[in-house]
């Protein structure tokens, strides 16, 4: 913001809190003569319209203002903060006209119109003085002493007089040496009264000073409009610098996040290759230890052959008849050799393998994104207790409900859930896009989802599209469903400990997410939505302390979407 250089008036400090009266003024009018050459003209001016004070206040800084600039300020700001000092304000100032320091621009007005309007003597040297009258003969000013020879010597009183002007030569007509005192509405131009009667007969006269408000009426209408113009556009300044000071958030927060999904990216891809080289050295381990079971029993019977090999031909160089005729029985009874023909050790196939651990990668990064894109469109959800069930504990934030054995006294007001132990969100939608997030850690029964406004509260509540109900739940620890009438059983296994819900009302799609493992639960699609949604939210009954803990509304952790 450009500001100029200036001296800022300081005024008594009760005059910077409090209005004050022109009677209750620790200075007067007249003290402020006084110090009139000690003040310089860029004391009245305000740092923002670089134009001279209109209705000032001051800041509880000691700073002055024109009331309007300083208040487009503030508007245009998140922050009110002093455009000189830039201390910043955590409450917005209440800003009063400072009456002193208006009645000080006003005389610094009058006084700054009065010098502007002086004209200086003709014939005064040295220091010149001002000047009373102007001759229309002589065409010169005259200050009081150099008017006299025109008030007494006979020759000069015949000259006509007329109030100090300057640049008289340009106030005379250049044909008939008299006045400029008409203008001529046909010729639009200044003229003398000879004029009007020779050159400019017939045409349409009025008085200077006739033309001369309406001119200044029109003058002032289209400074008021520069004006506005000017204003316009030092709003579309701000308006520029303010989507500027936007984008760079976004981008650093872009950034922040690329950086944050190719680091667990990479992370993932050394975890999977990782994998992929263990799965390929298992299989071949498990090669090895066939093939080496193989050679032990292989080289078990070549020892064994061996022997017997052996026996056989000692018996057969045996001379002894009865001896070899006794011991041939024995050899030839002897268990017969496995047949190793059609046994073999089948390298394992690592066609795929690669592929599949790409494939796997690829879906997994595309659950990342999925549930990424929707965490960017998080909502801020509280409870709300007018439609709480009577068993239900709310926390004082509104972020935590479970169930309890008591049921409270409480108005049974048309919101409320009155047979089933339910509450909603405070938070409406009829449009857009929204997500938030639940702890369901601990717990072995539970209802999440989004509701139509308009669902019954009173009785018999199946959970359905139908009945205006887009949910999935929990029952006896394990059983996971999506209530889409009729149920859709869902196999998570381990069960999630947070679960994420997008809703995208125009796409008409419902999804849940295990926020966890980053992977989609179950999404309801092709919707039809016409009316106002709320989240929706049952802890279920406690179930004697098996099923306490609360359903917790968290806030939206991004660094927790790992890749897994």
């Amino acid at each position: 913001m450009r500001t100029a250089s200036r001296t800022i008036l300081v005024l008594p400090p009760s005059t910077q809190s409090t209005p004050c009266t022109s009677g209750s003024l620790f200075w007067t009018l007249a003290d402020m003569s006084a110090v009139s050459s000690l003040r310089s003209d860029n004391q009245f001016l305000c740092c923002i319209c670089l134009d001279v004070f209109t209705d000032p206040v001051s800041t509880p800084c000691g700073h002055n203002f024109c009331k309007n600039c300083i208040t487009q300020h503030w508007d245009m700001n998140v922050m009110c903060q002093c455009p000189m000092c830039k201390e910043t304000f955590y409450i917005r100032p209440q800003l009063r006209v400072n009456t002193l320091l208006f009645e000080v621009v006003a005389e610094f007005r009058r006084e700054a119109q009065q010098k502007a309007r002086e004209v200086p003597c003709d014939i005064c040297t040295g220091t010149r003085l001002k000047a009373l009258k102007s001759c229309l003969v002589c065409q010169e000013s005259y200050c009081q002493t150099h008017l006299e020879p025109h008030l007494t010597k006979k020759g000069l009183k015949r000259y006509q007089l007329i109030d100090a002007l300057e640049n008289l030569e340009g106030r005379m007509c250049k044909k008939h040496d008299k006045p400029l005192e008409l203008f001529c509405k046909t010729n639009e131009t200044c003229v003398c009264v000879l004029c009007s009667v020779s050159d400019h007969k017939n045409h349409e006269f009025v008085p200077l000073r006739e033309e001369y408000e309406g001119k200044k009426a029109e003058l002032e209408k289209t400074e008021a409009e520069i004006q506005q113009m000017i204003q316009k556009r030092r709003l579309k300044i701000q308006q520029v610098k303010e989507s500027v000071k936007m984008s760079k958030c976004a981008a650093d927060r872009q950034k922040a996040e690329g950086v944050q999904v190719f680091t667990a990216l990479k992370e993932s891809v050394d975890r999977g290759l990782k994998e992929l080289i263990k799965e390929i050295e298992d299989k071949q381990e498990t090669t090895e230890k066939q093939a080496e079971g193989l050679i032990k029993d292989l080289e078990q019977e070549i020892s064994e052959l061996m022997k017997r090999r052996s026996e056989v031909e000692q018996l057969s160089h045996s001379e002894d008849h009865l001896h070899l005729l006794q011991s041939f029985l024995t050899l030839k009874a002897a268990p017969p050799a496995t047949d190793w023909t059609e046994v073999s050790v089948r390298p394992p196939s690592y066609e795929g393998t690669v592929v599949r651990a790409v494939a796997q990668l690829e879906e997994t990064l595309r659950k990342l994104l999925r549930l990424r894109s929707s965490v960017k469109y998080t909502t801020d959800v509280t409870l709300d207790p007018d439609t709480a069930s009577p068993v239900l504990i709310l926390s004082d934030d509104g972020k935590q409900v479970y169930h309890s054995d008591v049921k409270k006294k409480l108005p049974d007001n048309p919101e409320r859930f009155t047979r089933y132990c339910n509450v909603l969100g405070k938070q409406s939608f009829s449009s857009g896009r929204f997500y938030f997030e639940v702890q369901v850690k601990g717990k072995t029964k539970w209802d999440l989802g989004v509701a139509r406004e308009s669902i019954n509260r009173k009785g018999e509540i199946p959970l359905s599209p139908q009945n205006g109900f887009w949910t999935v739940w929990l029952r006896n620890g394990n059983q996971y469903e999506a209530n889409a009438g009729p149920s859709v059983p869902l196999c998570l296994q381990p069960g999630p400990e947070k679960v994420g819900v997008f809703v995208d009302y125009e796409e008409g799609l419902v999804s849940f997410y295990d926020v966890g493992a980053a992977a989609l639960i179950y999404s309801f699609t092709g919707c039809s939505f016409t009316h106002k949604f709320h989240p929706y939210f049952s802890p279920c009954k406690n179930d004697g302390g098996k099923n306490s803990a609360p359903l917790i509304i968290c806030p939206v952790n991004q660094t927790e979407l790992i890749i897994d």
